[in-house]
């Protein structure tokens, strides 16, 4: 069996059911869904969806430092939306976030998410 690690912050929400924030087998991360929650409060942050979009973001960035890399290390990107029309926004949004060469990415058309918030987004990052 793969030796694994499990990564844990208290700068991003903790868990809300049984699984990791992250998972480290060897040089490979992979992320948990986030949620735009604030990780003080575990409340939804206030404001549109491209604030929403941005808590979604620092959370991400709050795991990945707590594995030891960045965002730039994602490779693989999943988001989850509720309203496939919010599209550009996620676009414009992630644009102040990564740089180039950028993850592969799918972006999701869903029922529902947890806590009924519009955007969740999962990972996974190799670390160099």
């Amino acid at each position: 069996m793969a030796n694994k690690s499990v990564i844990t912050t208290d700068k991003a929400p903790a868990a809300i059911g049984t699984y990791s924030q992250a998972v480290k087998v060897g040089d490979t991360v992979y992320l948990s869904g986030q949620l735009p929650l604030v990780a003080e409060t575990m409340e939804i942050v206030g404001g549109d969806f491209a604030a929403q979009t941005r808590q979604v973001f620092e959370n991400l960035k709050a795991v990945c430092e707590a594995a030891g890399g960045g965002l730039d290390d994602i490779v693989k990107l999943n988001i989850y939306m509720t309203d496939l029309s919010n599209f550009a926004t996620v676009n414009e949004v992630m644009a102040t976030y990564f740089h180039q060469p950028y993850p592969a990415r799918a972006a999701i058309g869903v029922a529902a998410l947890p806590k009924d918030v519009p955007v969740e987004m999962e990972a996974v990052m190799v670390l160099s």
